[in-house]
């Protein structure tokens, strides 16, 4: 076993223990879920910063840059950047105010206990798709620091995750984060220097770059509604995942809410940069690589010393779990708050905190899962975005600004987003599957509203 897989090993023994430690603060599901509800200034925006700025940033953008050029740059780190923004400007303080422990609770006060079901079926598989990047994420790490297959490297991935996980909730998530989010910060820009450095510098970095890679739309006139589509994804798919929503709520103050966002979203798009520019530079550097996500890691085995990888490899980790330990607190506390526990009355804060906790470790298997089979940590994050988002962010536009539509409006929107996304993805094969299924959640929310305005004008004349 080489000194470098053994430091990284050493580094995830660290941060297990550390779970482990924080776990016995834990003492209901507001300390689990929600970090005690306490989150300040720095811990809040360097969450919201270490949430998305994950693998697929650092690895799958990079890889998805290295492969397409520029054009496989629309997603990350602009796309997710604008979202996190945009949940600053417009929604983070009405978001806050209603006191969620999730975002499945908007549709219960909003529409109906059964919408609230509805919406966790759908939300749930989303933060489990994006837990399975990471891990995948994580599986390249480990892989690119060894001589384990990428199979076996994920499934000591999956393993970490979930006992990260399992132990320490968001409390441990959000401590490391500010830490770890400095050290990844640091990481890359070490990274960047050393690569512009033996490259000859900034200019002869820059002038290695193919200029047909900078095309943002990839070489040729995309047409205008898959040019929007690309768009819409991350910044509408993402904007109400209960990831960020559970930083939100944990947030001391709305104010805090809000700046949180702000910031986090501003400070991604710059560090989010940095990935981006090392797969189109990494492309003349390291041309023909097999596995493309590896660029970043394979340029920093060569450009760093031996301690400095170790160290840029686990804060690379630390950034993974931080992700994937979020999604899949999100998908636990979707399950467990919205679902089981308003089954299990009179269960204590303790049985709440076990109940979430088995509900993280079999998403974490089923994370896993998807991790083996996925094609790659891009896709993987961008179909995450794209299921069910177009319902979910119609309904929550409506539920939280406006008193038009009740359930069976939410129900419709949420059901015909949903199936039209999947037919026109994976059967139909449209040019911009999710754009249209914004559209008909849209149609739909609207065409119920008016059946049910209408139904009510029938039986009040009828009686």
């Amino acid at each position: 076993m080489n000194i470098v897989l053994l430091g990284i090993l050493a580094y995830i023994l660290l941060q297990l223990l550390f779970g482990m430690g924080v776990s016995r603060r834990i003492a209901s599901e507001d300390d689990y879920l929600l970090a005690g509800r306490s989150l300040g200034p720095a811990l809040g925006t360097f969450s919201v910063f270490a949430t998305w700025f994950g693998a697929e940033t650092c690895i799958g953008a990079a890889g998805s840059v290295y492969a397409s050029g520029l054009s496989g740059a629309s997603a990350e780190p602009f796309g997710y950047a604008a979202c996190l923004v945009l949940m600053g400007l417009l929604f983070a303080v009405p978001l806050w105010r209603r006191k969620l422990t999730t975002l499945a609770d908007l549709f219960r006060v909003r529409y109906s206990p059964g919408i609230e079901r509805l919406a966790v079926l759908m939300m749930a598989p989303t933060s489990v798709m994006w837990a399975g990047a990471q891990i995948r994420a994580f599986g390249q790490v480990i892989s690119a620091s060894s001589d384990f297959e990428v199979e076996i490297a994920i499934t000591l991935a999956a393993a970490v995750v979930i006992i990260y996980t399992v132990y320490g909730g968001l409390l441990a998530d959000v401590v490391t984060d500010l830490v770890q989010g400095i050290a990844l910060i640091v990481g890359l820009i070490v990274l960047l220097v050393a690569i512009v450095k033996t490259g000859g510098g900034m200019a002869a970095a820059a002038a290695s770059i193919d200029l047909e890679r900078l095309n943002p739309l990839g070489g040729g006139e995309k047409p205008l509604l898959e040019l929007i589509e690309t768009w819409a994804i991350p910044v509408t798919g993402s904007l109400f995942a209960q990831e960020l929503v559970a930083r939100i709520a944990a947030s001391r103050s709305p104010q805090i809410a809000r700046r949180c966002c702000l910031i986090g979203g501003g400070l991604y798009l710059l560090v989010g940069l940095i990935p981006v520019f090392i797969g189109l530079v990494g492309f003349s550097l390291l041309p023909g690589l097999k596995h493309p996500e590896q660029i970043v890691l394979q340029l920093a085995q060569q450009k760093l010393s031996t301690v400095a990888y170790i160290l840029f490899a686990g804060a690379l980790i630390s950034a993974i779990l931080s992700t994937v330990d979020s999604a899949l607190l999100a998908a636990s506390a979707l399950v467990s708050h919205n679902v089981l526990v308003p089954l299990a009355a009179g269960i204590s804060d303790a049985g709440k905190v076990r109940m979430a906790r088995g509900a993280v470790i079999i998403f974490g298997l089923i994370a896993y899962c998807l991790a083996l089979r996925a094609e790659g940590v891009y896709a993987l994050v961008e179909d995450a975005s794209a299921f069910g988002g177009a319902g979910l962010f119609v309904v929550v536009l409506f539920g939280l600004y406006t008193r038009i539509g009740h359930a069976v409006s939410a129900a419709s929107a949420l059901l015909t987003g949903m199936v039209v996304w999947i037919l026109g993805h994976y059967m139909v094969e449209l040019t911009a599957p999710y754009l249209t299924s914004l559209a008909a959640s849209l149609i739909a929310y609207l065409t119920a509203t008016v059946w049910e305005n209408s139904a009510v004008i029938l039986d009040r004349r009828q009686h």
